[in-house]
């Protein structure tokens, strides 16, 4: 029933184990990531693999309005080749796809990989648990979302996870 992430490794600067997973579907190099402070922090390398092997995320928060930052990156995601399934309860469609009132009802075929998360940070943790229960491969928390509590969960259950990053910015910055 889950589907894993590639033959992965994250590692937390302090004394924490390894945290890992393995998939068909995406094939991440071994990645590393520590903390430092209360945000989760992660290398270039990291990202560089998270953005160049993955495929479809979920973006969740993704508003009608062009002026939102939500709106703004998930078409920056489709514009780099993603495929951006929209999350939000008050809209039917968003960007020519269809949008979801939560991760949970995105049907499982549709093989969402990255939560991309634009909620306040003390809203993040729900979305998390929702990101666990899919079996997503990754969390990718935007910046000024972080919550560690959250954070520490999705890697217990062998998600990656970035917090306090935006992907329309790694994206040109990593040369993607």
């Amino acid at each position: 029933m889950s589907e894993d992430c590639g033959d992965v490794r994250v590692r937390r600067r302090r004394g924490a184990a390894l945290i890992g997973r393995g998939s068909p579907r995406v094939r991440l190099s071994p990645l590393v990531g520590h903390t430092r402070g209360t945000a989760l922090h992660t290398t270039q390398d990291f990202i560089r693999d998270l953005l160049t092997k993955t495929h479809t995320w979920a973006v969740v928060g993704c508003s009608p309005d062009p002026r939102r930052a939500s709106h703004r990156v998930a078409r920056v995601l489709q514009h780099s080749g993603f495929r951006v399934i929209p999350v939000n309860p008050h809209v039917e469609q968003l960007l020519g796809e269809r949008c979801y009132p939560r991760l949970t009802d995105i049907p499982a075929r549709e093989g969402v990989e990255v939560v991309d998360i634009f909620r306040r940070a003390d809203q993040a943790g729900v979305h998390v648990d929702e990101a666990i229960e899919i079996d997503a491969c990754a969390i990718w928390m935007q910046l000024g979302v972080v919550d560690e509590a959250a954070a520490q969960r999705a890697l217990a259950a062998g998600l990656l996870v970035v917090m306090d990053r935006c992907p329309a910015i790694e994206l040109p910055r990593l040369a993607v």
